[in-house]
């Protein structure tokens, strides 16, 4: 009962329910007038034109059982204006009684009941002993595929959601929320802030500063990161007392121009863990182009492990009988040195195209010319609008204004001369249909693409690009790398770095006994045990106990994983 009269009390201290509980009372008191009015004229037909006499209460008696269309049938009219005056009563009955009055009902009071109930629901702080929380600003799409991730570390997470009925919705569909203003200090104070391992500003850069602002008030050592639309915001954070700052579209930009392939043939490192980095490099510029994994003998020429292929972005596994075709991309890993050898195994007599074709002139397309300007390669760039090749125009070798679709549009910027394209527009539709459209026009080209929608990435590979990366994906790894205190490696969409420890009841037994690849899929890459980090790994490689495997997979695979080894 005490429960039911503080969802009430809250309900009736709603400026809006209370408008609504009034309306709703006027709605009643106009079914009142109507059976006060109908029961009078029952008693004037029945005396006047029918000559009979009933009591009043027989009247009302008469009114609801026709108007509720129960019908009992002892009482009835035997005159024609008694049968019209019958067949009013039940039509208003049916449309004011049965109809209207349950969705008023409904709509103006049981409705805001119920969502009083679930306001009500959602916390306004959490447990005294939790610790080791990752707290984050918002439910966006960053934050949903950052939970999964933090739920695969075991690692606990908590949304702060302005509404309290969306945060209770978010409560019953399994994550942790607190319900608050999230740029108020009390909630912070609520969601133990200075307990947390790391506090997440999503919002929008004029709110992240107040954020953090606030949050450095009560909890003044704990890391924050900060997102940021416009790189003129990054100072801003910093002087607010963001631990990290986070230009997402500028990175996107930098990430994307590190996977093109122009100019001169060579493994591009796209990240590492300690000693640890990971490079890629087209197949049809290596000597190995044709060859079987055993055939290429790589590990024993240079130390590098060939960890797998990217074929139309899905992460191959390098199995020993596997040929290397030329549409593949080996992904290597090894040190900086073992990088090196491999380089200089490359033929670089070869003359190679420099021009890389960037179609998109917004923020991630500007990035990604500029990083490609650093690497001194030729860049021409297209876009429609005028006023957004303004900013590019500084910075690339030539500009083009139009529709990309124009065939002779992109002949004139040098699609058969490009040895990549980089397809940088918000539109993820636009960016498949010139997937398509450039493959069509080059079929040797090399193809990176921006996706809005991770649900686009198959498509876009698909349509013919070799590589695809995402906003969402790229500010997931960018903060489990903090987390974790390694460098992001992003290979693509679906494909992460874990760093796990060698579960107890494989230690002491050889790679070859682990069954980790049959059970999970997931590539061993490297084993870290104290300071040293082993990269030639193979079958006969035992895994110590208090060692740590680096391992290459989707975060399907690491469920599988948990399933099977750390679960025994």
């Amino acid at each position: 009962m005490k429960f039911l009269a503080s969802q009430f009390a809250y309900l009736l201290s709603n400026r809006e329910t209370r408008a609504n509980l009034g309306a709703f009372l006027k709605y009643l008191a106009f079914i009142a007038a109507l059976v006060a009015a109908y029961t009078v004229l029952f008693h004037v037909i029945k005396v006047q034109v029918e000559g009979e006499a009933h009591s009043w209460v027989t009247g009302l008696y008469w009114t609801l059982v026709v108007m509720s269309t129960l019908g009992f049938g002892d009482i009835t009219f035997s005159s024609d204006i008694g049968r019209i005056f019958s067949i009013v009563v039940l039509l208003s009955g049916v449309v004011f009684l049965l109809v209207m009055l349950p969705f008023l009902f409904i709509r103006l009071f049981y409705a805001p009941w119920l969502e009083a109930r679930l306001r009500l629901r959602a916390p306004r702080t959490i447990d005294e002993t939790t610790q080791g929380h990752v707290v984050m600003a918002e439910f966006d799409a960053i934050a949903a595929g950052l939970i999964d991730r933090l739920r695969a570390e075991n690692i606990p997470h908590l949304i702060v959601e302005p509404d309290p009925t969306r945060a209770a919705q978010l409560m019953s569909e399994g994550y942790s929320v607190i319900a608050g203003e999230n740029d108020a200090r009390a909630t912070y104070e609520g969601a133990r802030a200075g307990a947390a391992r790391l506090i997440l500003a999503n919002c929008e850069d004029t709110t992240n500063t107040n954020i953090t602002l606030t949050v450095r008030e009560s909890a003044p050592d704990v890391p924050l990161v900060a997102i940021v639309e416009e790189e003129e915001a990054v100072d801003v954070l910093d002087l607010s007392g963001a631990t990290t700052v986070l230009p997402l579209k500028h990175q996107l930009g930098q990430y994307l121009a590190n996977r093109v392939d122009a100019g001169r043939a060579e493994a591009h490192v796209i990240g590492g863990f300690g000693g640890l980095q990971i490079a890629e490099i087209p197949a049809r510029d290596t000597p190995f182009l044709g060859l079987s994994v055993r055939d290429t003998r790589l590990r024993e020429r240079t130390g590098l492990s060939l960890v797998g292929f990217w074929a139309r972005g899905r992460l191959q596994p390098a199995y020993p009988q596997t040929l290397i075709s030329g549409d593949a991309v080996l992904v290597v890993a090894g040190g900086a040195g073992q990088i090196h050898a491999l380089n200089a195994m490359l033929p670089h007599d070869r003359q190679r195209s420099r021009l890389v074709l960037v179609i998109g002139a917004g923020k991630v397309g500007v990035a990604a010319a500029r990083a490609l300007k650093e690497k001194t390669l030729t860049v021409h760039a297209i876009d429609r609008l005028p006023s957004t090749l303004t900013g590019l125009a500084p910075i690339v070798d030539a500009a083009f204004e139009g529709d990309a679709a124009d065939r002779a549009l992109l002949e004139r910027a040098g699609i058969h001369e490009a040895q990549s394209v980089l397809l940088t527009t918000n539109d993820d539709a636009m960016n498949i249909y010139l997937a398509v459209y450039c493959r069509r026009l080059n079929a040797g080209l090399r193809i990176v693409s921006r996706v809005t929608h991770e649900r686009n990435v198959e498509a876009i590979h698909r349509a013919g690009a070799d590589f695809a990366l995402s906003y969402t994906t790229l500010g997931i790894e960018a903060v489990m790398s903090l987390l974790g205190g390694y460098e992001p490696v992003l290979l693509g969409e679906g494909v992460e770095l874990f760093s796990i420890a060698v579960p107890a009841f494989i230690a002491g037994r050889p790679l070859r006994e682990s069954g980790i690849g049959s059970r999970t899929g997931m590539s061993v890459v490297a084993l870290k045990h104290g300071e040293s980090m082993a990269t030639q790994l193979t079958a006969e490689t035992v895994l110590p106990a208090d060692a740590e495997l680096l391992m290459l997979g989707s975060l399907e695979q690491r469920r599988a994983f948990n399933e099977a080894f750390e679960r025994g």
